[in-house]
């Protein structure tokens, strides 16, 4: 009787064993994909860093642009 119980036993644990494994695959599994995403999230974040360093600059250039039209159009005298 005794051996029958404590095969029982024997039997659950190599169950609960056998599904915590699961449980770690999977958990390790989705490690890995938030890592993923978390590296493309940043990298999204670095390109619009980008863009709006460009954008600046751009800005500047077209600042510049509206000051030399300016200056020319007071020297010709256009403005009214």
């Amino acid at each position: 009787m005794t051996d029958t119980v404590e095969n029982l036993i024997l039997e659950h644990l190599k169950r609960f064993q056998t599904g915590q494994e699961n449980i770690n695959r999977k958990l390790d599994e989705l490690i890995r994909r938030t890592s993923n995403l978390e590296a493309g999230q940043a990298s999204v974040i670095q390109h619009l860093g980008h863009l709006a360093a460009a954008d600046a600059s751009q800005q500047l250039a077209a600042d510049g642009f509206n000051a030399r039209l300016e200056r020319i159009e007071r020297r010709l005298e256009l403005t009214t």
